[in-house]
């Protein structure tokens, strides 16, 4: 029980480091805002629900990961991220791509947290469909992320630029939902018999 509260407040730690490190003079404040908003949502639902659905530290850490991602590219917004930047220059790519990284954890993370919880909290057993659902959950959730920025960009017009991240590819949007179902496939392929044995440790 100790060892897994010191692994908590390790990631809390360092999510409460980075977070401050990101509010601090961000290239945009309000493009920061909107960027890190799903951790504002995310931290107090896993707080209340902790009782009634523990996650494994995996997933957790990955929920860190992706919370990381989030607020690197609310600080810079993610087509200024400067290590990506230097990627675009020196192998002179079409874009900065820090976006992609940001819509493919989009996917890669909620398999994993989608897969945990339809696994504790379903009839759904290991399978090929609970990859199916899984990849849908994931894709559901980009899509509604897209609908979030398009509804940002509606009401607030030339301010949401660099929360949409476009990059002048009309093909942005596709992209990105693409992006995170390869995500959610990759995860599902890559991670299962370790997130599999977790659970049944877990009990």
């Amino acid at each position: 029980m100790t060892q897994e509260k010191n692994y908590f407040l390790v990631l809390l730690a360092i999510l409460s480091a980075v977070f401050v490190w990101s509010f601090i003079a961000p290239h945009d404040r309000f493009t920061w805002w909107l960027e890190i908003f799903p951790i504002l949502i995310a931290l107090p639902i896993l707080f209340f629900t902790h009782k009634n659905l523990e996650f494994t530290k995996l997933a957790y850490g990955l929920m860190l990961v992706h919370a990381l991602i989030l607020l690197v590219g609310g600080h810079y917004t993610y087509a200024e991220v400067p290590l990506f930047n230097w990627l675009r220059d020196t192998f002179e790519l079409s874009r900065n791509y820090y976006d992609r990284v940001g819509h493919f954890a989009q996917g890669f993370v909620p398999a994993i947290i989608a897969r945990e919880i339809l696994l504790k909290k379903s009839p759904l057993v290991k399978g090929g469909w609970l990859f199916f659902i899984v990849c849908c959950i994931c894709l559901s959730v980009s899509v509604f992320y897209e609908f979030i920025e398009w509804w940002t960009a509606v009401y607030s017009g030339g301010a949401a630029d660099a929360f949409l991240g476009t990059q002048g590819d009309v093909w942005d949007t596709q992209w990105d939902m693409f992006t995170a179902l390869i995500g959610a496939n990759v995860a599902q392929l890559t991670l299962v018999k370790w997130h599999d044995k977790l659970i049944k440790v877990q009990g």
